[in-house]
């Protein structure tokens, strides 16, 4: 009998530990769903939770199960609302959106041929180099933030060289020559054409064929600007470098103009993003292309 009983109060314990659980996970979970911008589970939060229900099961009482779903429903209305919450909140998604963001950086890089990534490394490099010698030779402990700026400026570099080698192959994927001569057939057919609807055929290819050749030199312009901007920033870092190691003073140093080149950085990301649908266009145009001559040979 003893035995059967102490079976019996083990099976209600292990039973109640799993509704505890369940109950409890459930109702974190609805909680959660209400306040999932705000609400992030901390270590002393879900230890705390754990407890309560540890000791619910143990003492084969819900009591202390309500009184940590009480507790949990307190701590999310006074805690995510506190500006000191908020600002660690912030913190961590910034620090794990930087994370991120450096991850997908290294993917890329490692997606480089060997003399891009020799380039990319070498600007490492050359980037904490600048910052130990500025240390070394201004005996200082920290660094400014002029030329901690120096980290954006790398980032930049890297990004830039992604978009360059990338409008680079596509460049050399099209041959610009067959292109122009294409135009050249196309205006001589039109002039000599004496049907009315070859000669609306050869009007239509020719079209097509002038936005493809301008659709190519916008993107040669663009990677012509990438390129000068990706050498400034190589010449800035060896500029930046040579000041710190012969005149490290925080007012030349500062006399380097970051402001500049950031301010170019800018505007050549503009100049990208304006001609980022170039791409798709030259690939469109030569679907369109295709399209007309079979039609115009299936109308013959």
């Amino acid at each position: 009998m003893g035995f059967a009983l102490r079976s019996g109060n083990d099976r209600l314990k292990a039973e109640l530990q799993t509704y505890s659980a369940r109950t409890l996970s459930r109702e974190i979970r609805k909680i959660h769903g209400i306040t999932q911008d705000r609400f992030s589970v901390e270590p002393i939060n879900f230890w705390g939770l754990a407890g309560f229900a540890i000791t619910a099961a143990y003492f084969v009482d819900v009591t202390p199960l309500l009184a940590g779903l009480a507790t949990e429903a307190l701590y999310l209305a006074v805690v995510p609302a506190s500006p000191f919450y908020r600002r660690l909140v912030q913190r961590r998604e910034k620090e794990r959106a930087r994370k991120l963001r450096d991850s997908q950086r290294e993917a890329v890089i490692k997606g480089f041929d060997p003399r891009e990534r020799e380039a990319v490394e070498y600007l490492r490099w050359m980037k904490n180099q600048i910052y130990s010698n500025y240390k070394k030779f201004t005996t200082s402990k920290e660094v400014p933030p002029n030329i901690l700026s120096l980290d954006q400026r790398w980032e930049d570099f890297v990004d830039l060289l992604d978009v360059y080698r990338r409008r680079k192959h596509h460049l050399r994927s099209i041959n610009r020559q067959a292109v122009q001569n294409q135009l050249k057939q196309a205006e001589h057919s039109i002039q000599n054409s004496t049907d009315d609807r070859a000669r609306r055929v050869q009007q239509a290819n020719a079209e097509i064929l002038r936005r493809r050749v301008a659709a190519f030199n916008d993107l040669e312009r663009s990677v012509r600007l990438v390129e000068g901007q990706l050498q400034s920033i190589e010449n800035f870092f060896g500029l930046v470098n040579d000041q710190v190691v012969t005149l490290p003073t925080p007012e030349r140093v500062s006399a380097l103009h970051f402001e500049e080149l950031s301010d170019s950085i800018a505007m050549t990301r503009q100049m990208l993003e304006e001609t980022a649908d170039t791409f798709g266009m030259l690939d469109n145009q030569t679907r369109e292309l295709d399209l007309l001559l079979s039609s115009g040979s299936s109308g013959k």
